[in-house]
């Protein structure tokens, strides 16, 4: 009863916190981003308020295959997704090689005042999952990105998992990597279901790991065996998961 009192109040405080934030700190970036024509500052904004919510909720994490990160190389980061805790804590693992992660994310998001204003800047891309036709645009837009050097996270589930098994994938993140020729690269996170549950505005103080696996390359494959792709992706996937939680050991 008292963890769950306190998992309330932490939340609480990181919610106040993080919108406090946002409603300060976004005018300033949009603004500051808009003379100097580029994201960089904006970016560099969006980890400070990842830190304070992850911080304030008492969520850490520990990483493990950082060292098959490149920066040089445009890369699709497909995630498994259990929870809204994910996103935060991704760009914080990646942030010394991706520091510039775009995202490609549900459109009903992109309702949000500010933030639509924020994502747009920094060169997110919305998907309307449900029109056919808008999500053909986004993921000729993202793709795009792709080919200009940027590298983007993917959640190819679509939705959260209520369980934290892998739900069935989209094609979506498989078509934009190979029209955009980048590296995948299968990513996954343990614990982050325990932190925060789909329904649930509770954040739960937790040690959640990422593992990083090895990347595949979309030139490999082509439009016409997305689906291989897709399979083999999901099959590395399952793999990490099943070697659970990242210890002190193999922290990377």
């Amino acid at each position: 009863m008292l963890s769950t009192v306190v998992a309330t109040a932490r939340s609480i405080a990181a919610y106040v916190l993080v919108l406090l934030y946002v409603l300060v700190a976004s005018p300033i970036g949009i603004v500051v981003t808009l003379i100097i024509r580029r994201s960089h500052f904006l970016y560099w904004l969006g980890r400070q308020g990842c830190r304070i919510g992850l911080t304030t909720a008492g969520i850490r994490y520990r990483v493990t295959g950082q060292e098959r990160l490149r920066r040089e190389q445009a890369t699709v980061y497909c995630v498994n997704h259990a929870s809204n805790i994910e996103p935060p804590i991704i760009y914080m693992a990646l942030a010394a090689v991706h520091p510039r992660l775009r995202i490609l994310y549900k459109a009903e998001i992109h309702r949000i005042p500010v933030l639509s204003t924020v994502f747009d800047i920094a060169g997110f891309v919305p998907i309307q999952r449900r029109s056919r036709e808008q999500s053909r645009k986004a993921i000729d837009i993202a793709a795009a990105g792709l080919r200009e050097g940027n590298s983007f996270l993917v959640f190819p589930e679509g939705t959260r998992s209520r369980t934290g098994e892998l739900l069935p994938f989209k094609k979506g993140g498989f078509v934009m990597a190979i029209r955009g020729r980048s590296a995948i690269v299968p990513l996954v996170i343990l614990g982050s279901h325990d932190a925060m549950r789909k329904g649930s505005p509770i954040i739960r103080s937790v040690t959640i790991s990422v593992r990083i696996g090895e990347s595949l390359a979309s030139a490999d494959y082509g439009l016409e065996r997305r689906d291989d792709l897709s399979r083999e992706t999901r099959a590395r996937m399952e793999a990490l998961i099943a070697k659970g939680p990242v210890g002190p050991r193999d922290e990377s």
